[in-house]
């Protein structure tokens, strides 16, 4: 059995306390931190640090943005960022110059049908692009997931009709109810996954469609147990997720202080991270027996290692794959802005959107300090 599935979950569960032991040795003598090697430093892609709309169509570090959340690489290569504060979706253009492409300014729930950039939104969290390149919005305060194509230059709402609640399964998404949906990612299978959770369970979209169901959960908070199948179990808020390489699952739930992945193919849920307190402890050792405190973002990298935005300890920390290792990459536990530079000296503000790009740079929606950072290789 190679070391990847003991650490992630066989049909013979997940490691025992002896081979937890056995990790914590083998993650110090093995383990590589990202964050410890020079050549490693953190900049700001954008933002000022003060929260506003100053400075659009400007050099993006030179301007102000508004508590940042969703960051993403779009299909024109280009950095995306929804603002939470802004109501805003705004990209980094090739010469760094920032530009506003969804929503007014104005909170409020307006303009499908028409121009994105007349559109109101209230408290985007998350934005996804599907493979013909349209933008998805996660309208968090107005429960629904909009859709933007370019093609047409119109703004429609394809999940949730605008008012909290948990009903519409089995019909189109657009009259079905979300509440207060947080994270959206899109499958293998291209169809589109939302972390619903108000209603504590984690729904589907079939693109081809256009129908929702729920995937996991059961509409109640309780306890996840290890190596319990994905179907009637329960999940205590489910805040995001993101898919691997294999095309399994994993989630991050914001009560539960956990991270958790889903089989597909098994139809299994394990227990990866968390011990279910909240805490920020247990860095250098296995994540099983780690605390989190507040996760409100994930993102894998090619190799399938875990990045976590552990928002209430204003750090991003990983888990290493193969040795099951969490340590901190970013941060040192306490709130601050920066400095930019060492990854363990740039202190971060609630952060909440992360994301991994091709060439492994770390991009962070640096939330309070309304700022979008980035962690990369200097150039040698």
């Amino acid at each position: 059995m190679s070391m990847y599935g003991v650490f992630l979950g066989t049909a013979g569960g997940p490691m025992n306390v002896r081979q937890l032991s056995l990790f914590v040795i083998f993650g110090v003598m093995m383990s590589c931190n990202i964050a410890s090697a020079d050549e490693w430093i953190v900049e700001t892609a954008a933002g000022t640090g003060k929260a506003g709309f100053v400075g659009d169509g400007g050099l993006a570090k030179q301007a102000e943005v508004n508590n940042p959340f969703g960051v993403v690489r779009g299909p024109d290569g280009l950095i995306w960022f929804c603002e939470y504060g802004g109501q805003r979706v705004r990209r980094i253009n090739a010469d760094g110059h920032l530009e506003t492409i969804v929503g007014c300014g104005e909170k409020g729930y307006s303009g499908d049908g028409g121009d994105p950039l007349k559109a109101t939104l209230n408290q985007p969290h998350e934005i996804r692009f599907d493979r013909d390149g349209n933008l998805f919005i996660v309208d968090m305060s107005n429960h629904v997931v909009r859709k933007v194509d370019f093609t047409k230059k119109v703004i429609t709402t394809i999940a949730g009709t605008g008012k909290a609640g948990y009903s519409g399964d089995g019909g189109l998404a657009s009259k079905a109810e979300l509440k207060n949906p947080h994270s959206i990612q899109f499958g293998p299978d291209g169809n589109l996954y939302i972390c619903d959770i108000g209603n504590h369970v984690i729904r589907m979209v079939d693109m081809s469609t256009q129908t929702i169901s729920t995937f996991a959960g059961t509409g109640k908070p309780g306890k996840t147990a290890n190596n319990a199948p994905i179907e009637g179990t329960p999940l205590n808020g489910p805040r995001s997720l993101d898919f691997d390489r294999h095309g399994d699952l994993w989630l991050a739930t914001r009560e539960g202080n956990q991270v958790f992945r889903f089989d597909m193919k098994a139809k299994l849920i394990y227990h990866i991270a968390g011990t279910g307190a909240s805490g920020f402890t247990g860095n250098g050792g296995p994540a099983i027996l780690a605390t989190l405190k507040g996760p409100k973002g994930i993102a894998l990298d090619r190799e399938g290692n875990v990045f976590l935005a552990d928002t209430e300890s204003h750090t991003v920390r990983k888990i290493n794959v193969t040795t099951g290792v969490i340590d901190v990459v970013v941060g040192d536990g306490t709130k601050g802005d920066g400095p930019d530079g060492k990854p363990l000296m740039c202190r971060l503000n609630r952060l909440h959107g992360i994301f991994i790009d091709e060439d492994g740079s770390l991009w962070i929606g640096d939330s309070e300090n309304h700022r979008v950072r980035v962690l990369k290789r200097t150039q040698e």
